[in-house]
């Protein structure tokens, strides 16, 4: 499946949420935002599936997509448009007979060989990162540089997601070094206001790829 993935991709993050989820991911859609993964480490299952299905309604009522991180199960039960795994995840075939072939399956890439792998698989997507220093997890893969971007695009064609450090004034260089898309958690939801902060991100996009036509 060829998708056409948004140069935004929004990460709510729960410890970085400053409102409910459900606030955040209105604010967020109704901003424009297309792309909207949540992440969520320490919650329980059915609590997970409760506020899922509430944000795949919110999404579904802007056009976005929502996409849940690390469980292809409960992105399955609650109709979500797609699910990111990581390196230490049910593989990308595993989530995906799980998730089933409408869903999104996107998974995380810190090295060449990981995006070789990948490339491989049926991902719709390929993460790489983290592109700059982040302080977003507690536990984070060296940094891999612009570099690392321009590589990982000349090795597949599927889309690229870039995450990792990235703000408003750093994207533009992020895209132009190949990544479709930038995954950004800390500096949209750090914002006083994060939809104006997307609605910034859009913006940028847009004169980006005005300057590229």
């Amino acid at each position: 499946m060829n998708i056409v993935i948004p140069r935004l991709y929004a990460i709510m993050d729960a410890l970085l949420l400053r409102t409910s989820a459900s606030a955040t991911a209105e604010a967020l859609a109704s901003a424009g935002v297309g792309l909207i993964q949540y992440r969520d480490k320490q919650i329980s299952g059915p609590h997970l599936l409760a506020v899922s299905r509430e944000l795949v309604s919110i999404c579904a009522r802007h056009a976005a997509r929502f996409v849940l991180n690390d469980r292809p199960d409960v992105a399955a039960l609650s109709g979500a448009s797609g699910v990111h795994v990581g390196q230490d995840d049910l593989p990308v075939e595993d989530a995906r007979a799980v998730c089933g072939l409408r869903c999104w399956v996107g998974i995380s890439t810190h090295n060449e060989a990981q995006v070789q792998e990948a490339d491989a698989t049926s991902a719709d997507y390929i993460a790489v990162g983290p592109v700059f220093a982040t302080s977003t997890k507690r536990q984070t893969d060296p940094v891999v540089g612009l570099d690392f971007v321009r590589r990982a695009r000349a090795m597949t064609r599927k889309p690229l997601v870039a995450i990792g450090g990235i703000t408003v004034e750093n994207a533009e260089q992020v895209w132009g070094a190949g990544a479709d898309s930038v995954a950004v958690a800390n500096d949209l939801l750090s914002a006083g206001e994060p939809a104006q902060r997307a609605r910034e991100y859009l913006r940028r996009a847009a004169r980006f790829d005005a300057a590229r036509n």
